[in-house]
């Protein structure tokens, strides 16, 4: 069994997680994990499965049959991860250019992966501008002193007069 983890995006339309599905059931695989979005009438997201070997390319062209559908195929990494711990970041303010480069810049400096990213902008109902929200999973090593790394992040946030809390 390997698994491999494939990019799908297209005009979205109802059935399009169905027929996936089915697709990879029909290759004996397994459905380990997804996250999928719609943005601008568009259906985006990855898969992780886990299948035959054999059945992999048979997968990809069954995939790539659909229409206006675009994939990408990629073998999943089976290698043990090193010993890592989780955290959660919201951060909440004003919308303005720069909020998204400052953080990620802050995260990159200290060798910080991040997981998961979701971020929005929505109407501020009180102030007539828009709000921007994000959060953001992130992991880093054992033994890492998170002091530094809060730090900076609270130095940015100050700055930018957004709000950064922590989780976890």
């Amino acid at each position: 069994m390997k698994s491999v983890i494939f990019t799908l995006l297209g005009k979205d339309k109802p059935g399009i997680m169905e027929a996936i599905s089915r697709t990879v059931r029909k290759q004996d695989g397994n459905w380990l994990a997804s996250n999928f979005a719609h943005m601008g009438g568009h259906f985006t997201g990855f898969v992780e499965v886990q299948l035959p070997e054999d059945n992999i390319q048979p997968l990809l062209n069954q995939l790539d049959a659909m229409p206006e559908l675009n994939i990408r195929l990629v073998q999943g990494d089976t290698q043990g991860a090193s010993q890592t711990h989780k955290a959660a970041l919201e951060i909440m303010g004003n919308d303005k250019p720069g909020i998204v480069q400052e953080l990620t810049s802050v995260l990159h400096k200290f060798n910080i992966n991040i997981l998961k990213f979701s971020s929005s902008c929505e109407p501020a109902p009180n102030w007539g501008g828009q709000l921007f929200k994000a959060s953001v999973q992130i992991e880093f090593p054992d033994k890492f002193d998170l002091d530094p790394l809060r730090q900076a992040l609270e130095q940015i946030a100050n700055d930018m007069v957004v709000d950064v809390e922590w989780q976890g």
